[in-house]
């Protein structure tokens, strides 16, 4: 290159590294606003934004029963299923099917011992597995039909959280904090409180994907310090951790500055938030200011059953669900917006009776005391409380290597139950059909991409709007599918 062409070539880069960055960095700043990343530099992404339209829920408490419950012995008596009890299935209706461990060529159809009946004015039908959730009746949607299209445990999470099998993608809980973010100033805008032995899916069920990480889930434990390594180190005064995070402060923003790169506003809102919760999170577990009223309906002391339940995650797990019941109460009442109850595990391939007995026993009166908690306090009319798991559970017994010894059910893609309640939805529904055998659905199918968008319109966010562009792409929580079901709505 000639002198002249080397003057002009350092003439030209001079530009795009000094006034285009400048001009770039504008753009991408209103870029960034727009998308709702980003206010400003020194803007806090949980800040409150305005929905599409006018909501009707702020908050969310998902329950998720992680491996799945079975609703033939819960939710959706089928009679005609005892009566064929011990029988085969035609082989048209099994021939492709995948199963994650049945023998099709030996299985046979496998009845439920439970007893339903009509709860409440709606005369919904529960199984005497439940009878807390019953006396709730009148406040529940339960849904018969829905489905999902896988047919193993963490593909089928995913697409519960993510709306797809996919790694790598924001969960529901991050795309409403995305949208919407958090009326919380002192706690995270997005909780998980977990109990049992932990789910196949692990983190991925609260990752923010490609979303900036502040709308990631954040795990807090029940008891103890919520979030480890919150409090200072003995011998650190506060003010001067203050002076420390102020100067980190303004180094970050000095790189925001040159980098615009949302993940640096993120770890800025990071520092911040944990500041601030080293004096609210504390306050936020401890129960001493509950009355001994609410304690003992959501049932706080209580003892595990005494039956042999192998999955259900270790001792303790009566008294962990409920404290994790009452904490997601407490946690939308100062402004969380979605709080994820994760319990695992309802995988029951084997020993169904004795296991579904403990764990219902375990999840029944604290998740109906939350409800009727939340509602007698006014909170239940703005609060979504949704209970599901990621498929339901096979009419067939499962054989597993083909044994005769079948106490269990497998994975059951095909239809299966959620329950809802509040947050602008109509009580008392039962929405959806399934065959008499509940192999199928007959009436009214709701995919998991349907129920993602009818979350979303409750929240006043409109599932084709609430995007993000990542990878050249605007991807949505509803990926390319999605309708909202306005039956459920009050």
């Amino acid at each position: 290159m000639n002198p002249l062409e080397h003057a002009a070539f350092l003439a030209r880069r001079e530009f795009f590294t000094t006034t285009a960055n400048g001009l770039g960095a504008l753009a991408l700043g209103s870029m960034l606003t727009e998308d709702r990343v980003l206010a400003s530099e020194s803007a806090d992404p949980l800040m409150p934004r305005q929905p599409h339209f006018p909501a009707r829920a702020e908050n969310c408490i998902f329950i998720f029963m992680e491996g799945a419950p079975s609703q033939l012995d819960l939710y959706d008596p089928k009679p005609k299923l005892n009566e064929l009890n011990g029988q085969p299935l035609p082989e048209s209706l099994t021939k492709n099917v995948r199963f994650a461990f049945i023998k099709k060529e030996s299985a046979v159809l496998m009845g439920s011992p439970r007893q339903f009946a009509r709860h409440g004015q709606s005369g919904m039908e529960f199984s005497d597995l439940l009878p807390h959730l019953a006396s709730c009746a009148d406040d529940l949607v339960q849904v018969r039909s829905m489905h999902t299209d896988q047919f193993n445990h963490h593909p089928a999470q995913l697409v519960l959280a993510c709306g797809r099998s996919t790694f790598g993608l924001p969960t529901m809980g991050s795309w409403l904090t995305y949208g919407l973010g958090s009326a919380s100033r002192n706690l995270p805008g997005y909780v998980v409180l977990s109990a049992g032995r932990g789910g196949s899916a692990g983190a991925s069920m609260w990752q923010s994907g490609f979303l900036p990480s502040v709308f990631a889930g954040v795990p807090f434990r029940n008891e103890g310090d919520p979030v480890l390594n919150l409090r200072n180190p003995d011998g650190l005064p506060a003010e001067l951790q203050r002076k420390g995070l102020d100067a980190l402060a303004r180094l970050n923003h000095e790189r925001f500055a040159a980098a615009q790169d949302p993940e640096i506003a993120s770890r800025i809102a990071a520092y911040e938030l944990a500041f601030r919760m080293q004096s609210t999170a504390p306050e936020l577990i401890d129960l001493s200011d509950e009355s001994p009223a609410t304690l003992a309906a959501y049932g706080v002391d209580r003892e595990d059953m005494k039956v042999k339940a192998d999955r259900a995650g270790g001792p303790g797990q009566y008294r962990n669900y409920a404290r994790n019941c009452l904490l997601a109460r407490r946690l939308v009442e100062r402004g969380v917006r979605f709080v994820n109850v994760i319990h695992a595990s309802w995988d029951h391939h084997s020993n169904l009776d004795n296991e579904l007995r403990f764990n219902a026993g375990m999840a029944d009166q604290p998740i109906a005391a939350l409800i009727k908690d939340l509602k007698e306090r006014g909170l239940l009319e703005k609060t979504l409380v949704v209970v599901a798991g990621e498929f339901g559970r096979t009419p067939l017994g499962e054989n597993r290597g083909g044994s005769k010894n079948v106490t269990g059910r497998d994975h059951h893609p095909s239809a299966f139950t959620i329950l809802m309640a509040g947050g602008g939805l109509k009580g008392g529904l039962t929405y959806g059909e399934t065959d008499e055998i509940g192999w199928s659905i007959t009436r009214d199918p709701v995919h998991i991409n349907d129920f993602h968008a009818t979350m979303l319109h409750l929240f006043g966010l409109d599932h084709l709007r609430l995007t993000h562009r990542f990878q050249g792409r605007d991807f949505r929580l509803t990926d390319v599918a999605g309708k909202v079901v306005n039956a459920w709505l009050a």
